[in-house]
């Protein structure tokens, strides 16, 4: 009868010895080939086809419904102008509304001077060289006060996808200077991650200059007030090659 129960653990413990050597095995590192590891950056500058104008309207006014309803009147004045210049309306919107008291006397003070109203409109022409003339009519209809503009470009994703070539092309280039060195190649592309794709817009924002046009309805007479240089369109990647 003892030499059965020998049997069972003889067993028990071949498994436990399996088992064992199984997770040891699993938990054992994977090899990793001999990388060079490199980060390759690409970047195209660009013409800008395209101007983001951000203009605000405000009102003032010691009544304040009188003020809500000057800022409302101004601001369906300027969308029907916008609409009459041919602006669509996907590219027409208020992203700002804001109606506050005023209070310039004594400290505690619970009576307000005048009540303040405040809207900001988007508009993006797609034409920039309609840029002077559609400002001057925004100015027309009572806006009072440019937020900013931003130089853009409708091709925005061709010119990714450059820049994303010419961070791959950086990258290939220098692990093949670093493996050269060393007497050797890079090989089969091991990993790829592109680590950032960037679009950088020229931003105008807030100049003094741009509210100064504003004060006159005839700028759009005396010639081009823009200079729209150029944008950057940016991509980096890092890519780990095979060392051959």
């Amino acid at each position: 009868m003892k030499r059965l129960l020998l049997y069972p653990i003889l067993f028990l413990s071949l498994f436990s010895g399996f088992a064992v050597s199984a997770q040891a095995q699993l938990q054992a590192p994977a090899v990793l080939p001999p990388l060079v590891n490199v980060s390759g950056i690409g970047e195209v500058k660009v013409e800008p086809n395209e101007v983001m104008l951000n203009v605000g309207i405000d009102i003032r006014n010691k009544s304040l419904e009188a003020a809500r309803q000057e800022s409302d009147n101004k601001v369906r004045e300027l969308l029907n102008y916008l609409k009459k210049a041919g602006i669509d309306q996907k590219d027409i919107q208020v992203t700002n509304i804001s109606v506050y008291p005023q209070y310039v006397g004594e400290y505690g003070q619970t009576t307000p001077e005048f009540y303040m109203t405040q809207r900001s409109v988007s508009v993006l022409i797609r034409k920039i060289n309609r840029f002077d003339e559609i400002l001057t009519g925004i100015y027309n209809t009572g806006a009072n006060r440019v937020e900013g503009i931003e130089y853009r470009t409708s091709d925005l994703q061709k010119y990714r996808e450059q820049a994303r070539k010419l961070a791959v092309q950086s990258a290939k280039e220098k692990a093949t200077v670093l493996t050269k060195e060393l007497g050797a190649k890079p090989g089969r592309v091991y990993s790829i991650t592109e680590s950032s794709s960037e679009y950088t817009p020229r931003p105008y924002a807030r100049l003094q200059m741009a509210n100064k046009m504003m004060e006159s309805a005839d700028m759009a007479s005396g010639g081009p007030t823009l200079a729209v240089g150029q944008i950057l369109v940016k991509a980096a990647v890092e890519v780990s090659f095979v060392i051959e």
